[in-house]
């Protein structure tokens, strides 16, 4: 199927349970290859909004288009071969063997078995395929659940808490396989509390707070938006005879200075004009301390 604009357009959607907004007035759109990470805390609304992305919920108000159609309805029925979702809480069939539950699943959306085993081994399960679910561990079984989400080579894929259960080296197949996915093409909202390790994934952050969004944009939008300092340090191949102005000395030859997002260049210049300067480190403020810092907003 062949879809101009966004695949994903969210404009000012509200979604109330009884007197709660758990969604409120919120505008989201996610482009062809562009990785984006929803943050918030339990009940902030990342869950109702990747569920009014399924369709198993409509909106209050305002519009959701998923691939150019309204999901939910029977226009974007075939559309739902092309969505790979896979949800916090994996519940699969403990009496089927992973061979058995990826079939159910590509009958589900009607596509042929055939590239199922490729896919189990990309995952890193093909050789316990033929086994039980029941007898799989959280990682392993959240592996088939991802096998599941990538089916039919999906144009967007929706992935709420992903990393659970997964031990280092697990995590580390799963990044390369987002990476790739991204890289052609697939749109991907990736929901999580694991904000510093998926940092270099995400093309964007959105932020939620109470069901509104306060925060949008890319890693460097977001420094700025955050306005929290950025450390630079320097290390000089011998101490300095004198002190400098502004910058601090946290070693005998190491020296740091603090800047704004905005000013960081300014400073990095600066920097070259210190006598002996033999390495220079940029620490820049974390997602997790820009998710913090936008909280700490909202609550002041």
């Amino acid at each position: 199927m062949t879809v101009t604009g966004s695949p994903i357009e969210l404009r000012a959607v509200t979604k109330r349970y009884g007197k709660l907004n758990a969604v409120d007035q919120v505008s989201l759109h996610l482009d062809p290859g562009e990785c984006v990470i929803l943050a918030g805390h339990n009940g902030a609304g990342k869950s109702t909004l990747i569920k009014l992305i399924l369709g198993l919920i409509r909106p209050e108000s305002g519009t959701v288009r998923v691939l150019g159609e309204t999901p939910g309805t029977p226009a974007a029925a075939r559309s739902r071969r092309h969505i790979g979702y896979l949800p916090e809480t994996v519940a699969l069939y403990p009496s089927q063997t992973g061979v058995e539950t990826l079939e159910f699943y590509a009958r589900l959306k009607g596509l042929s078995p055939a590239g199922n085993a490729a896919l189990l081994s990309r995952v890193g399960i093909a050789e316990a395929a033929r086994r039980r679910v029941g007898g799989y561990s959280k990682g392993m079984r959240q592996r088939l659940a991802l096998a599941q989400a990538l089916l039919g080579q999906p144009r967007i894929l929706l992935l709420d808490e992903p990393t659970s259960g997964l031990d280092p080296a697990s995590r580390l197949l799963f990044y390369d396989i987002v990476r790739e996915l991204r890289d052609q093409g697939v749109a991907i909202l990736l929901s999580t509390h694991a904000l510093a390790e998926l940092e270099g994934l995400a093309d964007r952050a959105v932020i939620l707070r109470k069901g509104h969004k306060i925060a949008d944009g890319s890693l460097s939008q977001l420094r700025q938006q955050a306005d929290l300092p950025v450390r630079i340090r320097l290390t000089l191949t011998e101490p300095l005879a004198q002190p400098l102005a502004e910058w601090r000395p946290i070693a005998a030859r190491r020296l740091e200075r603090h800047c704004a997002e905005r000013d960081k260049l300014a400073v990095l210049r600066a920097a070259h004009d210190v006598p002996g300067v033999c390495d220079l480190e940029l620490d820049h403020p974390g997602l997790d301390e820009m998710y913090a810092q936008f909280l700490h907003r909202e609550d002041a």
